[in-house]
C-alpha cells in the first residue's frame, strides 16, 4: 500500500490502461485522417460493407473506447471486456491482411504480417489485465 491507500500493484495497471487508451485514440484518429487507405487494406474482402465506412466506424469506436478507459474509471472492468471483444472482432481483418497478402503499415511480407498477428492477443490481454482489480 502507498500512503494514499492505493495498492502498488494498481500503478502498472493504471499505466497500462492509460497507454492503451492513448493508443486507441491515436489509432482511431488515424483511421479518420492520415491512415484511412492503410486501414482499408485490413478490411476483409468478404465484409459486405464499404471498406471506407468500416474504417471510419471502427475509428470512431476506437476513439470512444480509448476515452471511456480514462473517463469512466468505475466502469473500467466492463470497458476492458468491451475493448478485448473489439480487438477480437477486428482480428479477422488482420488475418485477411495476412492471407490476402495486402501490404499496409510497412507490412509488406508474410513474415511481417504474421508477426503482426501475434500482437493482437497481447492487446486483448492488456485490455483485460489493465482494467481488472489486482488480487489482494
Amino acid at each position: 500500500m502507498t500512503r494514499s491507500g492505493v495498492p502498488l500493484s494498481t500503478v502498472p495497471r493504471t499505466i497500462g490502461r492509460f497507454a492503451l487508451a492513448a493508443a486507441l485514440v491515436f489509432a482511431g484518429v488515424s483511421h479518420l485522417f492520415w491512415a484511412r487507405k492503410e486501414f482499408r487494406a485490413q478490411v476483409p474482402s468478404w465484409v459486405p460493407m464499404d471498406a471506407d465506412a468500416v474504417v471510419v466506424a471502427s475509428g470512431a469506436v476506437e476513439i470512444a473506447l480509448g476515452g471511456a478507459l480514462v473517463a469512466l474509471p468505475r466502469e473500467r472492468r466492463r470497458i476492458g471486456w468491451i475493448v478485448a471483444a473489439f480487438f477480437t472482432a477486428v482480428f479477422p481483418g488482420n488475418i485477411a491482411q495476412f492471407t490476402e497478402k495486402r501490404p499496409a503499415f510497412g507490412l509488406d511480407s508474410d513474415r511481417a504480417r504474421g508477426v503482426r498477428l501475434l500482437f493482437q492477443p497481447v492487446l486483448v490481454a492488456l485490455a483485460l489485465w489493465s482494467t481488472s482489480e489486482p488480487r489482494r
